[in-house]
């Protein structure tokens, strides 16, 4: 660093106090250990482990997608019931967190190839009565064409015109079954829904890129508020120029997907609030260790179960409607949600940002949860169909949130639940360590051009804050005998190298 004559060390030099650690912590939160047998069945949960140690994974990701694939195959055929008034859809969104070689894709396949599977005789035994629909709608359309054609003539000579052949309507062509969707516009998945009252999922390989792309339309138009609704199976009516409105009594739509986590922070930061990131249950374990596996998933049981879910269907009303099936809390299970609604009160004094959001869904996320598990038991473990949920159900559900999501979301959101002024003063304190410098100036951070220091105004706050936090100590300035402003510099706490080699900027 070139001498600056300018500039003068105090004569006093306090001793330095130890460092605010809360501005030199740069590691992830560690992994919450997944309570896996402990709100799972025997069976399920050693398909679980077992599918993971097949794929190369960690369980935490087969785990999630089989949540996200039974709520959405359950779909509009079951809903929890708090009290009246309060209803939540067993639909789950998650968002697996890793990087590319983390086996993200691979625990996904575990649980969406079964329900592929259990979808394939729906849609051969939808394709025959298509079949059978077509060869209807060809004598229809001959019936109808010769109906014309006589009614012309009737007319002509004055005669009166033929009734119109019953032949004529067949009825709209059956629906073709689709519990996987890979990738749709709202508009598409708008026209399933209207025949499909149950619900559906969507995968995504990648959630980034459909994250990114619900921005796409002229003029500020956003697929945002389609799967805001989505998450909560609300009624919805898809409306785009030059179509025709749909209307869905319930949007009810299970989203899954991976993401990287530098992809992630990029999505943390720059969105808007509106809610829609916090309703992921984001999962970022530890990555699996490498090793050859030894054991192989019993696809037979996981094909049953999810094909008794879809054993579930709909009731009508007395108007002939359909809706879905509301299971009921007990009592103590109600008591036992009054509890939790409590804790999270208690959790969200302490949060902000988009941690705020996600604590605020924990109370309709965990009766979800208890749905989804509770019917799992009764497809895969023998139990009987849960006509209430039981504190049993409900313990198991708030335990997996209380000692696994919350920690996992706490791990994910880190950066995005610190306020930005802290982030920088972190991020500037890591490169005053990555560039060993036992002095610099403010020039010196300016010069690296790095994302948040780029600026003065980003630079400054995160300067003030190491100073408040003893990890910094500017030297007093004295007259620049050439004029012009003399640049700040600064002296480092030597606890910030730990006793490492340092250097003059």
């Amino acid at each position: 660093m070139n001498a600056q004559p300018h500039l003068k060390e105090t004569a006093f030099k306090p001793a330095w106090l130890e460092p605010d650690a809360r501005l030199l912590r740069t590691e992830l939160p560690p992994a919450p250990e997944l309570p896996l047998r402990d709100v799972l069945g025997p069976q399920l949960a050693q398909w679980v482990e077992d599918a993971a140690e097949s794929k190369g994974a960690p369980a935490d990701y087969v785990f999630a997608a089989m949540l996200a694939a039974a709520g959405a195959t359950i779909g509009n055929t079951r809903w929890a019931l708090i009290w009246q008034g309060w209803a939540e859809p067993p639909i789950i969104w998650a968002a697996c967190i890793g990087l590319p070689s983390a086996g993200k894709s691979p625990a996904i396949d575990a649980a969406i190839q079964p329900l592929r599977k259990a979808e394939r005789p729906l849609r051969d035994a939808a394709k025959a009565e298509l079949n059978a629909w077509t060869e209807k709608a060809e004598i229809a359309k001959l019936t109808e064409s010769a109906w014309k054609e006589a009614a012309k003539a009737a007319i002509k000579g004055g005669e009166t015109a033929p009734d119109r052949p019953k032949g004529c309507d067949i009825g709209p062509p059956p629906h073709i079954p689709r519990l996987v969707v890979n990738d749709g516009t709202i508009e598409r998945l708008g026209a399933i829904l209207a025949r499909q009252p149950r619900g559906t999922l969507q995968m995504r390989d990648e959630l980034a890129g459909w994250l990114d792309g619900m921005q796409r339309y002229a003029g500020g138009g956003t697929d945002r508020p389609f799967w805001l609704e989505a998450f909560g199976g609300r009624g919805f009516t898809v409306e785009r120029m030059g179509r025709e409105p749909l209307t869905i009594d319930r949007l009810s739509i299970g989203v899954l997907g991976g993401i990287q986590p530098d992809r992630l922070k990029t999505l943390l930061f720059k969105s808007d609030d509106d809610g829609l990131l916090a309703r992921f249950l984001p999962i970022w374990p530890n990555p699996a260790p490498l090793k050859r596996p030894q054991a192989w998933a019993d696809e037979a049981m996981i094909e049953r179960a999810l094909a008794r879910l879809l054993t579930l269907d709909l009731e009508t009303d007395e108007q002939d409607e359909t809706r879905p099936r509301f299971i009921p809390f007990t009592d103590d299970a109600r008591g036992l949600m009054d509890d939790f609604r409590l804790a999270v009160r208690g959790w969200e004094g302490e949060a902000e940002g988009l941690m705020l959001s996600f604590l605020g869904k924990l109370p309709g996320l965990s009766a979800r949860l208890a749905l989804v598990l509770g019917f799992l038991d009764w497809a895969a473990e023998g139990a009987e169909e849960p006509a209430s949920i039981s504190v049993q159900h409900f313990g198991r559900a708030a335990h997996l949130v209380e000692a696994y999501f919350l920690p996992m979301a706490r791990r994910a959101y880190a950066d995005a639940a610190t306020p930005k002024a802290e982030r920088a003063a972190r991020r500037l304190a890591g490169i005053i360590r990555e560039q060993g410098w036992q002095r610099f100036n403010s020039r010196d951070v300016l010069r690296l051009d790095r994302s948040g220091l780029g600026t003065k105004a980003e630079l400054d706050p995160a300067l003030a804050l190491l100073e408040d936090g003893d990890c910094i100590r500017l030297v007093e300035p004295t007259v620049n005998p050439q004029g012009g402003r003399p640049q700040r510099l600064f002296t480092v706490n030597p606890a910030l190298h730990g006793g490492e080699n340092v250097k003059m900027a």
